[in-house]
């Protein structure tokens, strides 16, 4: 398999470090959606970061989608999702609330980068930038309240895609979300990041180098 898109995406590094964590072999192609957009385009015509090619060739793309289809690929006993009903609902709770970060996070860096100030629209700005901490104050409160477990063999999705979305927007926006007013989700991310799936995909323009 062929992981296509750069690993400072949140959603490219998502499936990064997922894929490590399933047991499942992959090449990394840091190939960008902007510098890159031709030979991205004879990949995956549609452009749009993470696309993976399968062992047959065939591309498919979105995260959460690619996901699942790493998730059957992967086979009994190595799934990232909780088999309990009670404890997957929450954990596609805090998902959904890591996935809508790294949205409203991508928005603004987006619309701070590629539009020109004077036509950036500030009423839409600061929804979105409301947006996201609303966001990130949920996911403060629910690890407060349900911690979520770190370490290479007890992280799971929702922990994948909290520390994910937490560094994306610490990289990008710390401005905006100061690490100071979240002390749980500082702490949780710093002991993902030391994780060997999460070192061997950093944050940036590299490429994921397996540690074995």
């Amino acid at each position: 398999m062929q992981l296509i898109g750069m690993l400072d995406s949140p959603y490219v590094r998502r499936v990064a470090i997922s894929l490590q964590l399933l047991g499942l072999r992959f090449e990394h192609r840091s190939i960008s959606v902007f510098s890159n957009f031709e030979q991205f385009q004879q990949i995956n015509p549609v452009v749009k970061a993470p696309s993976l090619i399968c062992a047959d060739g065939e591309v498919l793309m979105d995260s959460t989608l690619i996901l699942e289809y790493a998730e059957a690929l992967a086979g009994l006993g190595k799934s990232l999702m909780p088999e309990v009903m009670a404890q997957r609902q929450h954990a596609l709770r805090v998902i959904g609330l890591a996935l809508a970060a790294c949205e409203k996070s991508v928005q603004i860096v987006y619309e701070r980068q590629l539009r020109p100030a004077e036509k950036q629209h500030q009423p839409w700005l600061e929804r979105v930038t409301g947006q996201l901490l609303a966001a990130y104050a949920a996911l403060e409160a629910e690890l407060h309240k349900r911690p979520l477990a770190v370490g290479s063999g007890a992280i799971n999705q929702a922990g994948v895609s909290t520390a994910v979305a937490w560094q994306f927007s610490q990289q990008m926006l710390p401005e905006l979300v100061p690490a100071a007013d979240y002390p749980a989700l500082r702490e949780f991310s710093r002991q993902a990041e030391l994780l060997p799936a999460f070192s061997a995909a950093p944050h940036g323009a590299g490429t994921y180098r397996p540690s074995n």
